[in-house]
């Protein structure tokens, strides 16, 4: 199947759920459909999916790999404690994942919680292992080429390659999306968003004092100050973009009858790391000599086939509470979760004046918030983690395209090595991929609609 079929493909099954009135898409199933799941992966984030997915009548985990003997304990300890039966285990290597693939008795699906640069090589191991169906942990690939490697596999094997970002399912995210989808905003014109989140404790960290003032990363560090930290070291740009641009995407219907056109980026100096080991471990620390690449605060435009413009923002290296910073601004109003205030013309209390968000958005509810948020109660994030993986099983089981796919993960995670390209190329503005191949113009919106779930 080529790529023009196989897009039209998956847009014509995902159209046709969507004008079926009444069909309950994910309502969860009979106690009898068992799906097979293998996890690649029980870190810390991992663990978190692994905790769902044993909660849930429909699925049996009966494969589990990471090459972390401490994760691979904890991750055993929960599933004891879950009364479910011990999965099958793949350790000892960098290539367990793959003993893990080949396993007899086939597999439904393979989620995916590795550091990042593993994800391309995972997603299309378990494509070429034909498994129809794949849940990765943001981001998708590391260079630009990565992630036209997973978009070409993922039509090569007509296979479904779903990002968990989970940022799209925030409760105030999707009574925002409601309220778009209603005209509330009117046509919109700019949105703005990022990873706006004091990431230094989760850099330097070596697991003795897990929310102390750490200093240590990679072969010393924990849990992700092994590896995450190292790509502050040699790369410049915005590295976690998805959280950010995954809400605005479905805003304003990015691969669904809009594009992203062009990007540029910039970045400020580096100073917030190692102001942090200096700090706390003294100049004359061995990490204090480490030459941060990674600007502390990484600004990035782009411009929307449509004619919006979106501005994101990278903060993760200096002092500050988290705030995605989403903005949506349209011809009638105006959303802003930093002071939490919406405004719309016309119907606000006062003009010129924020009424307090809580009001709109408590009006306007998403209804998949209203029919699940009893069974979202003690899911990671707020709850958000419920709906991604809620969304992949029934997707699986349905035997239907994930309501996020490979272009929206491939647009989404391809900011990554754009911003890196822009700002190496001194601002330059730089072209966006179309990653669906011209489809995008007929292609329909298929997140969150009422009949989703």
């Amino acid at each position: 199947m080529n790529r023009k079929e196989f897009v039209k493909s998956t847009s014509l099954a995902a159209a046709s759920l969507m004008l079926s009135p009444g069909m309950n898409l994910f309502a969860q199933g009979a106690a009898d459909t068992k799906l097979k799941i293998a996890i690649i992966g029980v870190g810390l984030r991992g663990q978190n999916h692994l905790d769902l997915l044993l909660n849930r009548n429909d699925v049996d985990v009966v494969a589990i790999c990471d090459i972390d003997e401490r994760m691979l304990s904890m991750a055993k300890e929960a599933i004891t404690k879950s009364g479910k039966k011990m999965p099958e285990v793949y350790t000892g290597s960098t290539e367990a994942w793959k003993k893990l693939l080949e396993r007899k008795g086939g597999l439904d699906g393979v989620l995916i919680a590795t550091p990042w640069e593993w994800h391309k090589p995972m997603i299309i191991g378990s494509l070429e292992a034909g498994i129809k169906y794949v849940a990765t942990e943001v981001i998708l690939g590391i260079t630009l080429q990565d992630h036209w490697d997973v978009v070409k596999a993922a039509e090569k094997h007509n296979a479904h390659v779903m990002m968990l970002e989970n940022v799209c399912y925030r409760r105030d995210v999707m009574a925002v999306l409601n309220m778009v989808r209603q005209g509330l905003f009117g046509e919109l014109i700019h949105l703005q968003g990022g990873y706006q989140h004091d990431l230094r404790e989760v850099k330097f960290n070596d697991g003795v004092n897990p929310y102390g003032h750490g200093v240590e990363f990679g072969e010393k560090g924990f849990s992700e100050a092994r590896w995450r930290t190292e790509h502050s070291v040699h790369r410049n740009g915005d590295l976690y973009p998805t959280h950010g641009i995954g809400p605005i995407a479905q805003y304003i219907n990015i691969n669904r009858g809009n594009r992203f056109l062009t990007l540029n980026s910039f970045s400020t100096k580096a100073r917030g790391l190692h102001n942090h080991i200096v700090k706390g471990g003294g100049e004359n620390h061995p990490n204090a000599r480490v030459n941060f690449k990674l600007g502390d605060i990484v600004t990035t435009q782009i411009n929307c086939a449509g004619g919006e413009t979106i501005l994101l923002q990278h903060d993760t290296n200096l002092p500050r509470p988290y705030s995605l910073g989403f903005r949506v601004q349209g011809t009638n109003g105006i959303w802003m979760d930093v002071n939490k205030g919406i405004y719309i013309e016309g119907q606000s209390a006062k003009p010129h004046q924020w009424d307090d968000a809580k009001v709109w958005l408590d009006k306007y509810d998403h209804p998949l918030w209203a029919k699940w948020s009893k069974e979202t109660a003690g899911a990671g994030h707020g709850g958000m983690d419920f709906f991604v993986i809620h969304s992949f099983i029934e997707s699986i089981k349905r035997k239907v395209p994930t309501p996020m796919d490979v272009y929206d993960a491939a647009a989404w995670s391809a900011i990554t090595p754009l911003s890196e390209k822009s700002i190496e190329l001194g601002n330059e503005t730089v072209e966006f991929p179309d990653f669906t191949g011209g489809q995008w113009m007929y292609r329909k919106p298929v997140f969150a609609l009422t009949n989703e779930f």
